[in-house]
């Protein structure tokens, strides 16, 4: 049996894309008031909208190792030769200690756990380009070599429709939010070293969309390219930004298009637009 590949919920794989491609994903915890959910099963992106329009407060929590552990228990019992497990950037939550501490209780000659620094399909291309060694019959040190490489590639970028999320969650001062807002600020950020931070300030969501595609092109370089669009109830302009992406890089093989999750959607709320590029 092949090496299998574990990642979270967090890489917001289009519906299918985990089944089809064999990659196991352990839902984060997310809480909306008093109601608990795991994402992307008891709680999607429809209802996450809702909790943020009616200003509920909603947090998420990593899976316990406990929980990463039985996955990896079960994949190995079920003849997996070993597992790598790939997950959002360890700044961004507690989830890659929890995988830790999980590969450690199994058996660290067994799994490997990656950081992938980075989060959305950033983390989805990586768990993807690893199953995909894996199914060529690659080691565990090969798939998990394939996952750092290809996360590291990959080049984020998110706009946001309001400063008012970014307020509540302690990104920003409640004066830089107030004044955005009255000069119709955008910002335009990007994930580095791990973390979401500010990248840009535009003016109106059109050229805040315009600059999105304009930074997928120069991340791009010259040759092949995988694309996908994030975004959280805005459906429309999703489809638009990935009709402009593909316009722009014909050398694309074509742009996935998902809505995010709790993680990043509590922080940026409904609008929130998002390109990933990775260079192939």
């Amino acid at each position: 049996m092949s090496v299998v590949v574990v990642t979270d919920s967090t890489a917001h794989l289009p519906e299918g894309f985990a089944a089809r491609h064999s990659v196991r994903v352990v839902p984060l915890h997310v809480v909306m008031d008093d109601r608990t959910g795991l994402d992307g099963i008891d709680i999607g992106p429809m209802q996450l909208a809702g909790a943020l329009s009616q200003r509920q407060v909603v947090t998420t929590s990593r899976p316990s190792p406990h929980e990463f552990a039985a996955v990896y228990r079960e994949l190995l019992d079920g003849g997996a030769s070993g597992v790598v497990s790939v997950h959002l950037s360890r700044h961004l939550s507690g989830t890659w200690d929890s995988a830790r501490l999980a590969a450690e209780e199994v058996g660290a000659d067994k799994v490997r756990v990656v950081d992938s620094r980075t989060t959305g399909m950033g983390l989805g291309f990586a768990a993807l380009r690893a199953a995909a060694a894996a199914a060529d019959g690659a080691k565990g040190l090969d798939v998990e070599a394939e996952a750092v490489t290809t996360a590291a590639r990959a080049k984020t970028y998110f706009m946001v429709e309001t400063l008012e999320y970014l307020r509540r969650g302690g990104r920003i001062g409640a004066a830089a939010a107030l004044v955005g807002t009255a000069l119709a600020v955008k910002p335009v950020l990007h994930v580095a070293d791990g973390r979401i931070m500010p990248l840009e300030k535009v003016r109106t969501a059109s050229r805040a969309m315009a600059r999105l595609v304009d930074l997928a092109v120069d991340s791009a370089g010259s040759g092949p390219v995988s694309l996908a669009v994030h975004h959280l109830a805005a459906p429309d302009r999703a489809a638009e930004l990935a009709t402009r992406l593909e316009e722009r890089l014909p050398r694309s093989s074509g742009c996935v298009v998902s809505e995010l999750g709790a993680v990043i959607g509590a922080h940026t709320g409904p609008g929130v637009l998002g390109v990933v590029v990775l260079p192939d």
